[in-house]
């Protein structure tokens, strides 16, 4: 993080809850950047600054969406952990999927993180702001040279 800032990639194909979760977070307690990715693809070229995203800041936090177009989460998760680059960025696996398969093989790719998005509009709210508050107050997360 720089300053107060905080830099959030949020990889979401569903413009529901993506404007859901702006929402949440620009009522935060702490300044964040929200970057919107919508499918597999365009959230690696963000994270490994290719192409349009070549100035992109660096995610103090990812919240990865399992089901993708493109390339779905699981992959992703997978690129991200297995890149040097980027492997200490937390990954917040964030989806609808109960199944206990996906929670298993998210963790097996080393997410840190599986949550299950509440269906019900008030959880969904606190769930995001649970999540702000964690990984941003109560965490200590590594200073990364690579910003």
């Amino acid at each position: 993080m720089i300053g107060n800032s905080i830099e959030i990639l949020l990889v979401e194909d569903n413009p529901g809850d993506v404007r859901l979760t702006q929402e949440v977070l620009r009522d935060g307690k702490l300044h964040n950047n929200l970057h919107v990715a919508e499918d597999g693809i365009e959230a690696l070229e963000f994270l490994r600054r290719v192409g349009s995203y070549a100035d992109a800041p660096r995610p103090d936090l990812v919240l990865l969406d399992l089901n993708l177009p493109k390339k779905d989460g699981r992959e992703v998760l997978a690129e991200i952990k297995a890149d040097s680059n980027l492997k200490r960025i937390p990954v917040v696996v964030l989806t609808t999927s109960k199944a206990e398969e996906d929670v298993f093989k998210a963790y097996d790719l080393h997410a840190n993180c599986y949550i299950t998005k509440p269906v019900d509009l008030d959880q969904f709210i606190t769930v995001v702001r649970s999540i702000e508050e964690f990984w941003f107050t109560i965490v200590k997360l590594p200073l990364d040279g690579n910003k």
